[in-house]
This record gives structure tokens, sequence and C-alpha cells, in this order.
């Protein structure tokens, strides 16, 4: 254990010397996450009482964030942090004085948050439907922005953006609250304004940061559509409405039709027309608007021709207020004119004029002899009138009378209503001496109404006496004179008069002064004639020297005699001299020789010292340098004036005062100043200021101010020290722009800038400064300009400015068929001039459209759009058929840009879709029941129809119609697969594949059922598709044909055949298909039925939903319809029966034979049974019921009390009348063995099969039809006769064999019994 004692020399001396370790004075120290790698991160320190050098360190899960110089403590940071995954970091530290043992500790790493994530919006898309009616602050949506940072970071804002439409209105109509909520701040309109609307949200972050704030923000959508309402009243078209109708039109004439729309686009609601005035004489269609005459009309008698109408309409349902919406519109209606009446004459003023009142034949009026010529009869007040218009109500005037050549009528010619006067023509004929009372007749021809043309009016006209003779002066004219300014009152002619010749009031005269302008300055004497100055003050003769005036004589019957005068003015010594112009004069400094002509004139009278001028300078500053002629007014310099010389407030200018004055009494002048300018002379070049000139601007600022530089000009005008900058010819100089701006008299700056045209491009400059030239020009030196130059050193500055661009070749069209996978598509390419860029992608906006329309939100999650610019199919649920086109609206940004526009232009990248076929062809609804009628449906008939479609475009929706099975589904029977039954042809409607089924072969008529026919469609892509549908065609079989018998011909039938199907068709609602038409001669039928009937038609009646009508249903039918049954009958129908049936086979035929031979035997034992027996046992019953015949035979229906009484029957209504033949009978039978017998055919018919009976003319019985079967059996009574045996055995008989027709080998004879005729009977 020698060695333990060496181990414990060092601690030793470590307690001997006292050395302590180091300690940390730190636990917790924050960084911000946004710190650069590489930057300082913090420091360790540690306190060291000894002083001893420490080494640091740092371990941990943590440590590889940071990195630490052992020697300073300084801590680098060593990789990026980010607050929102690791919001806290620790580490252990260390520290050692290399003396004492290592000391860690813990330290804990607080990352401080800093504004570096965007608001994210959550739940997109954002779009929301509108009522159009949302009242002002409602809440239409609320959208959601969340952001990671913490603090005021985290904190979001909203903000609209921009509304789309992008109008003013617009960005009012929405509003945002700070907690996302959209509020409506506007009205809505969805006709008047937008139906859509887009609002771009921005949320940004960093709300309540005061300094050193950072905001970040991101933008969504909100789509918003607008849904209309009912809120708008209609409103008419075409608007104003004007028609015309002539006044004799016909009632119901249509004047004209009014339309009106509902102004809701979305909600239409049915119109409705009306005129609210009830009285007015028309009417107006609900529906339509048509308005039409209701009443008779005559313009006369209307308040106006023009009658308005005030057309209201009515939407068919109430608005969204519960109230009706309506509008309403005036319409004109012109009621033109007819010429009806005949040109009146009345006795009134219009127009005041009553034309209701009776007119008037006679009028009377006065003249004064010797009128002149067109002077108006006074006293008469004659009007014309017609009251028709226009042309209608134009005529003709014309005199007739004893003194018509003395005058004429005015107006000649009259349109409606006019004064009527009556003119001299002839004044000399017009004589109060040679009559005093004259006559004429105004006839009034209306030319245009032959047949009551014309009206006459007399007027008798009385002449009145005139004065016949006016005053006269001695003389035409008179010439007088006044001196000018004469008093008022001064008397410039007392002498002249004039005379009159008629005594009393005609001859006294008065006298008067015309003009009445003159009056003003001259006056006269009314009674003497003496013409005075009335205002002396408007006497001048510089103004005016001669006036000349009428001096008039009037008498007393106002006749005038006239006289000119012409009054002189004499001249005064009144003006002072005038001088012309003004006098301002320019010369340069030094010039000799200078001269001024002075111009003045005097008004006063010339030739006269009144206006002779003199001139003379007078005392003044310069007046020493002039001289001046005092004839002439020449003023003259005496020697050179000098610019230097004058003071400089002067300006150059040198006044001299000039007067000029007349030789009259009183002498008059006036003064004028001559000014004369001395210019000056350029004789100093400008000089720069404050040179050299250093500037620096820096890149991409079109227009930007550049530097200033500064000249002066020592010149004292300004026309002299004027300086203008320009840049001289040099590399760059077309660039800038310089600018003159003055600062003083002589001293101006010039203003360097760039052209707002041009943008400096660092990257593209070489070498990136500018060395220009600037020229100082004075522009006052004329033709020899001095021009100084200096040079101007500009620095261009980088800055990364420049815009992205997108590559235009990656954006070409991308085709995508509609089941691609989703994937990458495309991957879009972008450049940027600067070298320090980074470039994203941003999809603005998607698109999507289907054909020429949009095809709405479809396609929004369908693609992808990365910020590397790659495109990717994000579904494979596309669909061609809902979307064929997508637009991707996109640009770059480039988040370095540090000036200008960080984003390329926007472009479009258009995504084609392309079909594929992927759509079955798809049956419409088949709501149609179809029907066939076998024996009347030719091959080609169309008996039914299928429709369908198919999404798929081109040949891929061409749809193929073929049927693949036919199925008869027979009642009571089996059902078996038919062939070659149907075809079916293909059409196309558009978009729309109707398929027509066709009969392809004849059909089978005596099968009863339906056919189940499969049609198949098929489209025409290359891997076809095809769907299915079963439709049901109803048969009608022959049990269902009817037959009428005509008492017409075949040809008439015929004829007929549209008349008797449409009343067939109002009775049944069926439709009539006609088998055959023929002669009763060529159809079957029993004898007693070819008594009368000429021509039989056959038919069926079947309804659309495949029910057909029997014989009995169409009877009854008849008979119900009594109009149809008595057009029937007048077309000729007599008999409705069973049709005939298709002609048995061999073996049925030879079967009818047998029985009927056998039935042939038994009847003939039975009859002649009977014969004998009703011989001797009925001969009192047959007179008997001969009896009952013959009384039965005068009864109609309506008389007989119980059942039918039908005359010529065997069915009576009374007891013990035929007790042997009371029985039903067959009506075939006619009781005779004799088939070729037609003894008694006209009484047999009544027992045939359904027989019409037309009652004779003047029968109160209605119309009849007679029902029967062929082939019933009787019902005997428990007493049963001989006779009733052998009736009922017959029809037995009957019923059981076939029918049998003429010409028949095997037909059974017979033979005729009289005694057992039903006529007999």
């Amino acid at each position: 254990m020698a060695w333990l004692p060496l181990l414990l020399l060092p601690l030793l001396l470590v307690a001997v010397s006292g050395n302590t370790a180091p300690r940390f004075n730190m636990s917790i120290v924050s960084v911000p996450e946004d710190l650069p790698v590489g930057a300082s991160a913090f420091w360790l320190t540690a306190v060291d009482a000894d002083g001893d050098q420490l080494r640091y360190g740092m371990s941990g899960k943590d440590a590889f964030y940071f990195s630490v110089n052992t020697m300073t403590g300084e801590v680098l940071l060593a990789a990026s942090l980010d607050r929102e995954e690791k919001a806290k970091l620790s580490v252990t530290i260390t520290v050692t004085d290399q003396i004492n043992t290592e000391v860690s500790g813990k330290l804990t790493i607080i990352v401080e948050d800093r504004n570096d994530n965007p608001p994210i919006f959550q739940k997109q898309p954002y779009i929301t439907d509108l009522s159009e009616t949302r009242p002002i602050g409602s809440t239409i949506y609320r959208v959601l922005a969340t952001d990671a940072d913490s603090g005021n970071a985290g904190r979001v804002r909203y903000e609209i953006k921009s509304v789309t439409p992008d109008d003013a209105k617009n960005h009012r109509l929405f509003y945002i609250l700070q907690n996302g909520t959209v509020v409506l701040n506007g009205s809505l309109s969805y006709n008047n304004q937008s139906t859509y609307y887009q609002l771009q949200i921005k949320a940004t972050d960093s709300v309540g940061c005061v300094e050193n704030c950072t905001y970040l923000s991101s933008v969504a959508y909100l789509s918003v559509n607008v849904v209309d309402k009912p809120d708008l009243a209609p409103q008419f078209l075409n608007e104003p409405y004007v028609g015309s109708v002539p006044e004799n039109c016909p009632l119901g004439t249509t004047v004209l039709t009014v339309s009106a729309i509902d102004r809701d686009k979305g909600v239409n609601y049915a119109l409705n027309y009306s005129l609210p005035n009830a009285s007015v004489p028309f009417a107006i269609n609900l529906a339509m608007g048509t308005i039409t005459v209701r009443s008779a009309l005559d313009r006369e008698q209307l308040p106006s021709e023009e009658v308005l109408l005030e057309v209201l309409v009515q939407e068919e349902k109430l608005d969204i207020y519960g109230q009706v919406a309506q509008a309403s519109a005036t319409v004109t209606v012109q009621v033109t004119d007819v010429n009806d009446n005949t040109p009146q004459f009345y006795e009134c003023e219009l127009p005041a004029c009553d034309f209701t009142a009776s007119p008037q034949s006679s009028f009377r009026g006065s003249l004064e002899e010797h009128s002149s010529t067109r002077v108006p009869v006074g006293g008469l007040r004659i009007v014309a009138h017609d009251p028709d218009k226009g042309s209608n109500g134009t005529f003709e005037l014309r005199l007739q009378g004893p003194d018509a050549t003395s005058f004429s009528v005015s107006p000649t010619r009259l349109t409606g209503t006019g004064t009527v006067q009556v003119l001299v023509k002839d004044p000399s004929t017009v004589d109060y001496e040679r009559v005093h009372v004259m006559t004429v007749e105004i006839i009034a021809n209306d030319t245009r109404n032959p047949g009551n043309c014309c009206s006459i009016a007399t007027v008798t006209i009385q002449l009145l006496d005139i004065n016949d003779h006016g005053p006269k002066f001695g003389q035409s004219m008179y010439r007088l004179q006044v001196l000018e300014n004469s008093p008022m009152g001064t008397v410039i002619s007392s002498n002249i008069t004039a005379t009159d010749p008629d005594s009393a009031d005609f001859g006294r005269i008065t006298y008067r002064l015309l003009p009445e302008t003159i009056l003003d300055i001259f006056a006269v004497n009314a009674s003497s004639g003496e013409v005075l100055v009335h205002n002396g003050s408007l006497l001048d003769r510089e103004t005016r020297s001669v006036y000349y005036a009428t001096l008039q004589a009037v008498d007393g019957g106002n006749m005038t005699g006239s006289t000119y005068l012409e009054i002189t003015l004499q001249d005064a010594n009144d003006n002072a001299p005038v001088v012309s112009g003004s006098y301002n004069v320019f010369v340069n400094e030094g010039q000799e020789n200078i001269s001024v002509q002075i111009q003045a004139f005097d008004n006063d009278e010339p030739g006269t010292n009144n206006s002779r001028l003199h001139f003379q300078l007078e005392p003044g500053a310069f007046s020493a340098n002039f001289t001046i002629d005092p004839a002439t007014g020449v003023l003259r310099s005496l020697a050179p004036l000098d610019r230097e010389a004058l003071e400089r407030a002067l300006q150059g200018k040198v006044v001299v005062t000039v007067r000029v004055h007349d030789l009259g009494v009183p002498q008059l002048s006036s003064l004028v100043n001559v000014t004369i300018t001395v210019e000056d002379v350029n004789d100093n070049a400008p000089v720069f200021l404050n040179e050299p000139y250093v500037f620096s601007v820096p890149e991409g600022r079109a227009g930007t101010f550049v530097g200033s530089v500064e000249a002066g000009d020592a010149d004292q005008t300004e026309v002299h020290h004027r300086i203008s900058f320009q840049l001289g010819s040099s590399s760059g100089s077309s660039s800038f722009l310089v600018r003159s701006i003055r600062l003083a008299p002589g001293h101006y700056q010039g203003n360097l800038s760039l052209d707002p045209d041009v943008a400096l491009d660092y990257d593209r400059l070489s070498p990136a400064h500018f060395n220009l030239t600037v020229q100082a020009e004075n522009t006052g030196t004329g033709d020899a300009l001095n021009v100084v130059p200096t040079t101007v050193y500009v620095q261009v500055l980088d800055v990364n400015d420049e815009p992205p661009t997108l590559e235009a070749a990656s954006l070409r069209d991308v085709s995508v068929a509609e089941d691609a996978q989703p994937g990458l598509l495309t991957t879009l390419q972008a450049s940027d001039l600067d070298t320090n860029h980074s470039l994203h992608f941003q999809e603005l906006g998607l698109a999507c459209y289907k054909g020429a329309g949009s095809a709405g939100h479809v396609c929004q999650d369908w693609f992808y759009l990365a910020p590397n610019g790659s495109v990717f199919l994000n579904s494979s649920q596309i669909d061609y058929e809902v979307c064929d086109l997508v637009t991707i609206t996109l640009r770059v940004e480039d988040t370095r840009t540090e000036e200008g526009n960080p984003y390329s232009d926007n472009a479009t990248l258009r995504i084609l879709i392309s079909d594929v076929n992927d759509n079955n062809p798809e049956f419409l609804r088949i709501n149609d029941t179809f029907v066939v009628v076998p024996e009347v449906s030719p091959v080609d008939l169309p008996v039914a129809v299928v429709k369908a479609r198919d999404a798929d475009t081109g040949p891929r929706g061409a749809i193929t119609f073929t049927i693949s099975k036919v199925l008869f589904l027979q009642d009571n029977g089996p059902n078996h697969t038919l062939s070659s039954v149907f075809k079916v042809a293909t059409t196309a409607e558009g978009d729309l594949y109707v398929g027509s089924i066709q009969v392809a072969s004849n059909l089978d008529g005596s099968l009863k059922g339906r056919y189940q026919v499969t049609v198949e469609a098929q489209d025409g892509g290359t891997q076809s598709l095809n769907s299915s549908a079963v439709l049901d065609i109803f048969t009608v079989d022959q049990s269902y044909r009817v037959r009428l018998v005509f008492s017409t011909s075949v040809n008439e039938v015929q004829d007929n055949l549209d008349k008797i199907k449409a009343a067939l068709t109002v009775v049944t609602r069926a439709t009539v298909y006609v088998a055959v038409i023929q002669s009763a001669t060529d159809a079957p039928q029993s004898r007693s039925s070819r008594a009368q009937e000429k021509s039989v038609m056959e038919a069926y009646f079947v309804y659309s939903n495949g029910t057909a009508l029997g014989m009995n249903e169409l009877s009854i039918l008849v008979q119900n319809n009594q109009q149809a049954l008595s057009e029937l009958i007048q077309l000729g129908l007599i008999i409705i029966g069973p049709g005939t049936v298709v002609e048995p086979s061999k073996e049925n035929e030879l079967i009818g034979i047998i029985v009927g031979l056998a039935g042939g035997l038994v009847l003939l034992l039975l009859i002649m049974t009977l014969a004998l027996l009703a011989t001797s046992r009925s001969y009192r019953r047959k007179l008997k019921a001969m009896k009952a015949l013959k009384m039965a035979s005068t009864l109609t229906a309506n008389m007989a009390q119980q059942g039918p009484a039908i005359p010529g029957t065997n069915k009576y209504n009374a007891e013990g009348a035929n007790p042997v033949l009371n029985l039903t009978l067959d009506p075939p039978a006619d009781l005779g063995f004799d088939e070729d017998s037609d003894a008694d055919d006209a009484s047999l018919n009544s027992l045939d099969e359904n027989m019409v009976e037309n009652p004779a003319e003047g029968s109160p019985g209605p119309l009849a039809l007679q029902l029967g079967r062929a082939g019933a059996p009787a019902q005997l009574g428990s007493c049963e006769e001989p006779l009733t045996a052998a009736l009922q055995a017959h029809r037995t008989n009957l019923a059981s064999k076939p029918a049998q027709q003429p010409g028949d080998p095997n037909r059974t004879f017979t033979f005729s019994n009289p005694s057992l005729d039903t006529t007999d009977l």
C-alpha cells in the first residue's frame, strides 16, 4: 500500500491551495423560432471564483439543434427551430476549469413564437343561396380561419378584399365581422343586379401587434347565388299602344293586342288582362290581351275620336307580400271617320260654337261703300261645320245669287270646321248711292257625299255711307333747321298747315308726327301744326345731323293727309379731340431716330375751328428727350436710349404725355401717353452651379427622381436670363428626362428623372451606370444659342423587381378521358429574370363548362395544382356528360420579390375531357295506350311509339331500335311467340330518338288479347350498350265489328263518310275505324232487311285505352243522343246490327249443312201439324188479333201504359190482344217458309235486326231504335197452343241452322203458308 499516499497527494495539494469548481448561474433561456441557422442563439455563462479558463459543452437529445464554442461559451443555432412542432427544448450543459471535476446542469430552452404561419380557412368551399328579399343586416354566412401561431400572431381578422362583379356598389353590398360573419349591407335584386356574387375574403393574422409586426394572410372565396322571388309587378311591352278602328266596324273586330311579361325572371306566373272601365265599348281577352269592339261605334257621338283605355294586367298568383302584382297601361284607340254627315251653317264664333243646336240658313251683315278688295262684310258670324274628319269632312264653298259677282267667299274649301267670310270682290259695284242692300247665297258642297251633298245660307248685306275726302298739305316736303342742344319748346316751324273740304266732324283737322320714335326729340301742336323741340339734350349733330319725320293731318272721319319734314341740326363746339388708339413702342437700346405718329380727330363739323387740332408735349421726366410737330403730331427722339440707364423698377419703360386741343370756342383738349419700351440685349451665357453631379437610382422605378442640376444667367430681363436644360446625345440619355424649374430671376434648376415609360433593369445593363451630358441653353439669344454642357454620373442599384413568367409552351391544352385514373397530367414551367427567386404556382380559380354554358362547381375537386406546377387528376369520378371543359386560372408568385409585382400574368390552362361510351340508352316513360285493329291495319301502319335518349355524344349517343321479341297474350288461351309481326323505324329529333312501331305483316283479326312487344335500344359505341322496354298493343277482334245499314247508296255513304264518322265520334267519344262499305246486295243479310237497305258500312269503335264498343253499347249511346241520332237518320242510317264474322271453315260449313237439313225436316212436320190445328181452333182469336192489331197500329210509345207499342210488331200492351202471338219473337223470323217470298216485306221489316224508325211527319212520337238479336228463344207459357208451338219450333230451327247464302247447293227449300203470315194476323 505504499502507492496510496502518492494518489492522495494531488488532493492534498488542491485542498491546501483552496481552488473551487466553477458553477452555472443560468437555467432557462429563450430563442426565437425564426433565428437563422449559424446565428448566435445565446451564451453559456459560468462563474469561477478562481478566474480559471473555462471549457463549455452541451449534450442531450435536443443538443443537435445547437453547436457550442467550448472556449467562449457562445451557442450557435445548428438546425432550424419550429415552435409549432416543439416549443421547449431540454439540454445538459457542462463547464470545467480543467482543475476541478466537470460541472453539469439542466438548461431549458424556450422557443419563442414568431409569425410564420398564415391563417388557414376551414371547411371550404364556401357557397350559399341568398333570397333577393333578404333584409339588410342579415347574416348570410360565416367563415372560419385558424392560425397555428400563438398570441397576437395567432389572432385573425377578416376583410372583404373584392366582390365580383367588380364595381363600387358591390364593394359596399357586404361586410364581414371579426368573427367571420358575413353580413348583407345592401339590397339585392335578381333582375336589376347580379344574380351571382363572389366575395374574396382575406384573413390576416397579428391582430393587436404594435411594433416590428409581420403580417401573413390567405384568401378564400364565398360564392353567393341570388334566388329570385316574386316581388316585381308585371311590365307591359312595346308601349305606347296605339290602334285604330273604323266607326262602322262589326262587333268583335280586333283593335290590337297588348302584351306584358312577369319581370321576375326566375318566377314567371300566368298573366290576366282586364279593362277596369266597363263602360267603354271595348273588351279584352283575359289570357291573350286582344282588344276587340264590344258595342257599336259612332265617332261623332264619342267625346273624342281617341278613346283612352286603361288596361290592367295581373299576375295569377299573389306576390311575396300577399298582394296582387299588377300594372296598367294606356291604350289609345283612334276611331276613324266615315263620311256620313252634310256640312251645315251656324251663327256663332269659334271656339264657342254649339254644333248640337239646329243649323241656320239666313245671316245679316253690313259693309261700308267702296270697301277695298277682300274686305270682309262686317257683322257676320258664320261658321261652317262638317262633323266628319279629314277628307270626309272636306267641302267646297261658292256664292250664287243676284250680287254674287260683287263678292267672293273665303275660304273656298274647308275641312271639318271653319269661319266663313264674304269678301268684297268688285269695290266699284259696292256703292251706297246705287243700292242700299245686297244679297248673296253661300253653297256648301260635300263632293265626296253626292247623295247628301249641299247646304245653302242666304246673306243680306246692308251698305253704309263713308267720308270720301281727306286733308291735304300745300307741299309734299318742308326743309327746317335748328341748333343742336336747343332747349325744350324751341319753335322750328309755325306756318305748315293742311286743308280738308269736308264739313263738320269730317272737316275738323288734328296734327301728329310720325313715326312715334321721333316724339322723343320733336313735338307738334295738335291743333295748329306748329313743330317744336321736345328734348334738346338728344340733339347732337355729331351723332345725327339730319332727321326726317312725317307730319300727318287727320280729319273727323279719320282720313289722313301727310307731308315730309327734313330737320337739319346746326353745329356747336361740344366735342373734345379724340386720340386714335394707344401708343406702346418697343425699341432696342442704343437705337436712334425713334419716331411715333400721334393720330387724333374731332367730331365737330369738318373745316371749322371746332375741328382743327394742335399737338404739344406736357412737362415730364422724359419730355426733354423728345420733340413733337404741333401740326402733324409726329413725336421724335433727340438721342439714343440706354436700357441700363433706366431704373430697374421701370422695366425699360419711358412714358411721354402729349396734349391735343382744337381751336374752337371754348377750346377743348385731350391727353395721351406714349410708352416707349427699351428692350434689353442678351450678353451673358448660363453658368452651372455646385458641380460635379453624381447620383444613384435603384432599378425598376420608372419615373423616379434622380437628382438636380443648377445654373444662373446674369441678364436682368427674363427673356434673356431664361435657362432651359436639355439632355445631350449620350449612351442611355433616352431613358432620362430633365425638367427646368425657375427658382429666381436668372436662377434655374434642372430636375433629372427616369422616363415614366422606362424602368431600368440592373440585370440587363452593362455597365450599370450612365455618364449623361446635360446642357443649359439660353433661349433669348436668337439663332446663336449659348449652350453650356456639364457631365452627370448616374449609378444604377440592383433590386429584385422582375415578375416571374409562365412558359406558354407548358400551357397547351391537356386532354383526359372521363374514365382516366388519378395521377399526374402535366407539369407547368415558369421562369424569372432575377437570380434570387423562389417560384410558387397558385390556383386562382377553377371553372366548369358543359358545351357553351357553365356547369357550376361539379369539377371543383377533380384536379389539383401543386406549388411546383404539377397538375394532378385528383378524382376518378369525372364525368364528360356533366362537364367537358375545365379551365384553371393560375399564376406564379416570386416569394422573394423586393419591389414591384411578385406575380406573373394570370394564365388559363384548359383541360379537355373526352367522352367514352359509358351510358346506356334510356327509354322515356311510356304513358300512352296503344291499340291496333287488325282488320284495318295495313302493312307499314304505325301503331305505337317509343322514345329514348343516350347521354353520350356523337356516334356513341346514336340509338338504333330493334324488336327483339313479340309475345301474344291471348284472352282465355295460351300465349305464343310471334315473329315478323311488327317492325320499327328509327328517327332522330335532336338528341331524342323515336322508334315508330309499324305493322310488318297482315294481322290475324280473330285473335283476342294483346301483343307484348319488347323493343331494344342500342347505341353506336365501339362496345355498344343497350337497354330494352316492353309495351302492350291491345287488339280489337271481329267480335266488336258493328254493321250500320243505310238507306242510301254506297257512293252517298262514301261522300258523307266524314260527317257520319264525326257524328258517331261525338256520340261515342271513340275512334271510328271503317272496315268496309258495300252495297246491300253484296252483304250477307236477312230476307226482311233487303226490302229497304241499299248499302252497309261495317266499322269498329275503339277507345284510346284499348277497349271497344259492341252493337248494344253503340245502340244505347245513339239512342241517348237525340241530336246525333237525328243527324245520322238524315244521313240515311236505318239499322245498327252485329257485324259479319269471318267465313267458317269447310268442316264447320259441312256440319252446318247437315244440322240445317235435319232441322228443316223437323220444322216441316211441326208446321204441318200446327197448320191443321190452327185452322180449326184459332179462327176467332185471329179475328180478335186483327182487331187488336188495327187498334195497336194507331198507338205510339208515349200513349202505351206498359211496354212499347210499336205498329207492325207482334207485341201489344192491351190484355187479351193477340193471345196466341203475345210472345217475344225473333225479329228476323217471318213465320213463312219460302225464303224467296217477299209478300209481306213492309211489315216484316219491323221484326228485323235493329231498326231505326223515323216517325211520319207530324207524328208526336220520338225517334225509336228497334233492338233484336236473331235466334233468341221464346219463353212459352204453361198453356202451349199449337200455333204457338209451331212458331217456337220455327224459331228454334232458324237459330240452330247456319245462315244460307243464295246459290248454296245445300240450301233448304221451304214453302209459304199464307194463313200463318204475320201480316194477316
